[in-house]
């Protein structure tokens, strides 16, 4: 028999005019970004860099998460849809019944939010003349806010849920069926707001002086947070069925195993203790310049 402290049943539509409407997703993603925002600008702040980077660093990543969150959802979970219907891969829009209607970008995937992530700031850092491990070691403080925020939003849409269960913590989410399952979207949330926590006790103790090592703890703490609450979640897609580790695991692991040599390779070069360098490549240019005149 199951035993359930609460029962979920809330409208993932805030409100709907016609084929448009605002999901408690959306605004809680929207959030999430704000909120590590505000994070990261009291760190820049603190680190005297112009906070003019920290809006243009902003869209770059929003870009990256959005773009390498939207891919890798249709390449690694749905390839066999989307290769059928491209134009839903980059349109917010669905086939029904012959015709398309708006329905939002329904399917976003963690893993290729952060490798698109990875891939907005690589850019980033060249067009700025920055290191990108320094600039990481920072980011990583903030970036678990927003995973967090989105994982509400997956509790708000009732879904990417856990498996039933008969312990105190189960919650029945009423669209779906009558079981009481694993909350894992607030589990992987508040593992999420932990990280960031731990990451900013470590940074205000000058660790990001240790340059990659903030970045190497948050790929381990992150990513084994998100392989070990996988055990507890249903699969999200069929071909899941009867695999030792799902897709989210699978996954999980190179981003692990490249944190955990970061961490080492860190833990041996010597400390570096100055402070995150954003430049301009205009004004680098502009420098150049003028030496060459002298």
């Amino acid at each position: 028999m199951s035993i359930s402290l609460a029962t979920w049943n809330v409208d993932p539509e805030i409100f709907r005019i016609g084929d448009f409407a605002i999901r408690y997703y959306g605004v809680l993603f929207a959030v999430g970004m704000i909120l590590s925002y505000q994070f990261m600008k009291r760190i820049f702040t603190n680190e005297q860099i112009a906070l003019k980077y920290l809006d243009k660093l902003l869209i770059y990543i929003a870009i990256g998460t959005v773009v390498g969150a939207r891919l890798g959802h249709c390449l690694f979970y749905d390839f066999e849809y989307y290769s059928q219907h491209p134009l839903e891969i980059i349109l917010p829009i669905a086939e029904v019944d012959g015709s398309y209607h708006f329905v939002g970008f329904m399917g976003l995937a963690s893993h290729g939010g952060a490798i698109g992530v990875l891939v907005s700031l690589a850019i980033f850092c060249k067009k700025y003349k920055v290191n990108l491990l320094q600039l990481l070691d920072r980011l990583v403080i903030a970036i678990p806010i927003t995973g967090a925020f989105i994982r509400f939003g997956n509790f708000m849409n009732s879904e990417i849920y856990g498996k039933p269960t008969d312990s105190i913590f189960g919650i029945v989410f009423l669209r779906d069926d009558n079981l009481a399952r694993h909350p894992t979207q607030l589990y992987e949330a508040f593992a999420y707001l932990t990280v960031t926590i731990l990451l900013y006790v470590l940074y205000q103790k000058k660790y990001a002086g240790y340059k990659g090592l903030l970045f190497g703890l948050f790929l381990i703490l992150m990513f084994t947070a998100r392989f070990i609450l996988e055990y507890f979640k249903e699969n999200q897609v069929s071909f899941e069925e009867g695999m030792l580790l799902n897709m989210g695991q699978i996954l999980s692991i190179p981003f692990m195993i490249v944190g955990l040599l970061l961490v080492l390779w860190s833990l041996r070069n010597p400390k570096d203790n100055s402070n995150l360098k954003i430049k301009d490549v205009r004004a680098v240019a502009e420098e150049a310049e003028v030496r060459t005149e002298k």
